[in-house]
């Protein structure tokens, strides 16, 4: 999705953050004996770290896909694989694994979770319609065409990365 003009855009504050971060706890909560959280970098380490302290789960893992620079999504990369021992310890579908991320926008980083962990509990703080199907438990729906600024994206402004070629 490319970065809309200015009428369509969620920003999003660290205070918000948080709150919403501790409504998917709360959904969360009861729905299953957790063996870890697998979070998707970097927008699911956040969510991830919020979830662990609430839920009480200390193992946390991570897949690091890339599929955004700071303002289009592009093809997915795996960068970064789940470890084979915790997809071994969950007879290798992901069963009781939470996985985590900001943000599910066209599902296609969710479809590449589902397809190294089929059985996981997939878990976003925000859901656009096309990614909603993808996904068991999320706080807020925004918008397709809605670009969420996130806490860490923003200065008083938008704030492009620091490293030259650091894409978002």
């Amino acid at each position: 999705m490319s970065h809309p003009g200015p009428e369509k855009v969620f920003p999003v504050s660290w205070d918000q953050f948080h709150r919403d971060a501790r409504a998917l706890s709360w959904r969360l909560a009861g729905q299953g004996e957790w063996k870890a959280i697998v979070c998707i970098t970097r927008g699911g380490l956040v969510p991830a770290a919020i979830l662990s302290r609430e839920l009480g789960i200390r193992v946390i893992e991570t897949v690091c896909i890339a599929s955004y620079d700071y303002k289009d999504q592009g093809d997915l990369a795996v960068l970064k694989h789940v470890s084979e021992k915790l997809i071994a310890e969950t007879g290798g579908d992901g069963s009781g694994i939470l996985v985590v991320d900001d943000l599910v926008d066209t599902g296609k980083t969710a479809q590449e979770v589902r397809r190294l962990l089929p059985k996981c509990h997939l878990a976003t703080v925000y859901a656009k319609p096309m990614g909603r199907p993808l996904v068991d438990t999320f706080v807020t729906e925004v918008s397709q065409d809605t670009w969420i600024y996130f806490p860490w994206d923003m200065g008083l402004t938008f704030q492009p990365p620091i490293g030259k070629g650091v894409a978002g």
